[in-house]
């Protein structure tokens, strides 16, 4: 039972935060107030009125906004078809096409410094202002409720500060706001309450100036401490002297950009970092032999071999992870073992048919090293939180047995003991030889995780920050294009 003991509630104009680890029954308790899911018992009161959210139309008409973390849209369309989106039963039918351009504009342009054209196809935006039209989708239908679930956490540094901004300023006209984030930053900027939930029940309620971090991660985890990976000082060995296991020769990003030649060397464990859209996303999927101008080669006991595209990466000992869950590595209506069992199938084959016991028995070790929570492995993988979803993707590609392991913000939206469980193996993989490379956009990860940091700036290698230097100071300046000695 995804809830058992919970409630909440949501005073007009206030800005209220829901937390809690993955699995705790957040997820549950928003599709309930956005109408996904039905409850078996209690009641949901609007204005004070105990009503009942058949399907998501009826949560809308009630004045709820939902923005989920997987960013909903129809790719193929445009972004001022997606705007409107599902909004003519509702929402002022009667504008005209060019009122409904204006408000899309508008709107864009208060959420993002440079704002798409309405007719460009959602596809060709990066994550961010995808995630960013989505937003404004929820907005346009000018809420009474708006929820904002895990929905900062594709954002990049400029729009999430936009967003707060106007979150803000609706908050002070009457909208009430419930915002789900596992960065507790976000909750100090602009949090009036905070709800926790563990293990299915609300724990506490707090006001501001009631909490500090600490009290909130032992509310959420029963435990003390932040998050903290298994004990592995960073080698104080000469990474220099480390074989090297891949390497980019003259890659460019965009054109007119400099090219990047980096050396990756066995055991590592590299970041990838700067301000969203600076081209550590094309880096990365570079390494993976997507196309990029340039050439990525796989050394091994003196062979050198161009990895040319995904296949070969593969059969290379290159495992990648993406970075959009839903839209790239789940199949929802399949289970959680075939998901696993989806990178190898030929692992489980036997005279044709994959045997559904070898799988099992394969995947059992990783559920045990990933900490991964889940009922049956036949059940669904939708019917997993999100941090567990992500456990068994990243399962599915360590089962290939790689050398090199590519990974596109894994932690994104998962709380924090999904992230020590995985800091943990991704620290123990690299004792044992293994070399990961990982963009993240979170700077605490970099700092606590990484051997050495590849800075990106406008589509080139700005800096590499490694060792001593290596402090959140360095990094943030970095972003920002300054190279800063801190004292």
């Amino acid at each position: 039972m995804a809830l058992r003991d919970a409630s909440f509630d949501l005073h007009a104009g206030e800005i209220h935060a829901l937390v809690g680890e993955n699995g705790s029954g957040k997820s549950t308790m928003v599709k309930i107030l956005s109408g996904v899911h039905t409850p078996d018992s209690g009641s949901i009161s609007v204005r004070g009125s105990e009503t009942a959210f058949a399907n998501p139309r009826g949560a809308q008409s009630n004045g709820v906004a939902t923005v989920f973390q997987e960013v909903l849209a129809i790719e193929s369309q445009s972004v001022l078809d997606n705007l409107w989106l599902g909004t003519d039963a509702f929402f002022r039918p009667g504008q005209t096409s060019q009122v409904r351009r204006e408000r899309a504009t508008a709107c864009l342009a208060e959420l993002l410094d440079n704002p798409p054209a309405l007719d460009i196809r959602m596809e060709e935006l990066e994550l961010s202002d995808r995630q960013a039209c989505a937003i404004a989708r929820a907005l346009l239908r000018e809420p009474d409720v708006l929820i904002l679930d895990e929905a900062t956490s594709a954002l990049d540094f400029d729009t999430r500060t936009r967003l707060f901004n106007i979150v803000t300023r609706l908050s002070g006209a009457g909208m009430g706001v419930i915002l789900i984030t596992h960065r507790m930053d976000e909750i100090e900027e602009i949090g009036d309450r905070i709800t926790v939930m563990r293990s299915g029940e609300t724990v506490a309620t707090l006001n501001r100036g009631e909490w500090h971090q600490g009290e909130i991660v032992r509310l959420m985890t029963g435990s003390d401490h932040l998050v903290q990976p298994d004990a592995r000082v960073k080698s104080a060995r000469d990474s220099v002297q480390l074989p090297v296991v891949l390497e980019t020769q003259e890659t460019v990003l965009a054109p007119g950009r400099a090219p990047i030649s980096v050396a990756f060397r066995r055991g590592e464990i590299v970041g990838l970092a700067g301000l969203e859209g600076h081209g550590q996303d094309r880096f990365l999927r570079a390494l993976h032999g997507e196309h990029a101008d340039g050439t990525v080669t796989r050394v091994s006991e003196g062979s050198r071999t161009a990895v040319a595209n995904a296949a070969s990466a593969q059969k290379l000992g290159i495992a990648y992870v993406p970075r959009e869950r839903r839209a790239e590595s789940i199949f929802p209506w399949m289970s959680i073992l075939e998901n696993f069992s989806l990178g190898t199938p030929n692992r489980d084959a036997t005279a044709g048919w994959i045997a559904k016991a070898r799988s099992g028995t394969r995947f059992a070790p990783f559920i045990e090293s990933l900490n991964i929570r889940l009922g049956r492995t036949s059940d669904a993988i939708t019917t997993l939180s999100g941090g567990n979803q992500q456990k068994v993707i990243i399962a599915r590609w360590l089962a290939s047995d790689p050398s090199i392991l590519l990974l596109n913000d894994p932690t994104r939206g998962i709380d924090v003991n999904a992230k020590r469980d995985l800091y943990g193996l991704l620290s123990r993989l690299a004792e044992q030889g293994m070399t990961v490379v990982m963009l993240s956009t979170e700077v605490d990860e970099h700092v606590e995780l990484m051997d050495r940091v590849l800075v990106f700036r406008e589509d080139e290698l700005f800096d590499e920050i490694s060792g001593d230097d290596l402090s959140p100071e360095k990094l943030v300046a970095a972003f920002f294009g300054e190279k800063v000695e801190i004292q």
